[in-house]
């Protein structure tokens, strides 16, 4: 029996969200629809979001830093939620972070400052308060520079929030754009700690019942969008199907604290 290499399984998002991407360019209906649908879909944004209102009331003035933005979905969080709140939004596509600009008022566009560049060369020209960096770490091969520029970003007691796979998640590995497969808690916690962070909490994400949404919920619907994208038109018969079950495995990894999961969640302080 022939073996086929592993690598040949690779997924491959970045032309899944290159089509999302293009769908809400120019058009603040489709974009404020796809945020929405966002927030309903994934549980990572549950748990930013969370941590976020955990610790920022809606008056308060801070400055944000979305590291590694895409979609800007947190950043439009932000901006529209806290309206004192000053927003510093970076990535390495250009074409992304310059459709969300297209996509504000005037008022907004005086309180946000956009850049395209490196995480591990970039530091914010302006001191933060807050940082999220959502999945980003796993994509880049030196991760130490990238927490290093976080610090030096960051204003004393300021907050980095951070979502990245854990070691235990399986299907990472086979992420092409990954470059490893996940991270423990004590390896995410040591490397933080090197920085001059100190840690806050950190807890795995996608525990039992978080693995059980994210197969049925969003694993198998992109593997059928990376086959083709005119399976999108069969997407909303799919999600009413199985959206009652999704919110319902979402709620109860948010609420129990997972003993393992595929991610792992980390607030640490400056």
């Amino acid at each position: 029996m022939r073996c086929i290499a592993p690598h040949l399984f690779l997924m491959k998002y970045d032309p899944i969200k290159n089509i999302f991407a293009k769908a809400i360019d120019k058009n603040n209906v489709a974009r404020n629809l796809f945020y929405r649908a966002l927030d309903l879909l994934i549980l990572r944004q549950w748990y930013v979001k969370k941590y976020i209102k955990m610790f920022f009331k809606t008056n308060d003035s801070f400055t944000f830093y979305d590291a590694g933005a895409g979609f800007c979905q947190y950043t439009d969080f932000v901006m529209k939620r806290y309206k004192n709140a000053k927003i510093v939004s970076m990535d390495l596509k250009s074409d992304y972070m310059k459709s969300y600009q297209r996509s504000l008022n005037k008022d907004q566009l005086s309180r946000i400052k956009v850049f395209e560049g490196d995480l591990q060369s970039f530091v914010s020209p302006e001191k933060t308060d807050l940082v999220i960096a959502i999945d980003i770490l796993e994509h880049i091969e030196n991760d130490i520079s990238v927490l290093n520029n976080f610090y030096k970003s960051m204003n004393n007691k300021a907050l980095l929030i951070t979502s990245t796979p854990s070691n235990l998640d399986k299907a990472a590995a086979f992420t092409a754009e990954h470059v490893r497969p996940g991270y423990s808690p004590e390896d995410l916690q040591n490397k933080l700690l090197n920085a001059g962070f100190k840690i806050k909490e950190i807890r795995y994400s996608y525990g039992f019942w978080g693995k059980i949404y994210w197969n049925l919920g969003m694993k198998l619907p992109l593997q059928i969008l990376s086959i083709s994208k005119y399976f999108l038109i069969f997407m909303p018969v799919y999600f009413i199907v199985f959206m009652p079950f999704n919110l319902l495995f979402m709620l109860l990894d948010l609420m129990i604290i997972n003993k393992a999961g595929n991610g792992i969640i980390c607030i640490a302080e400056k």
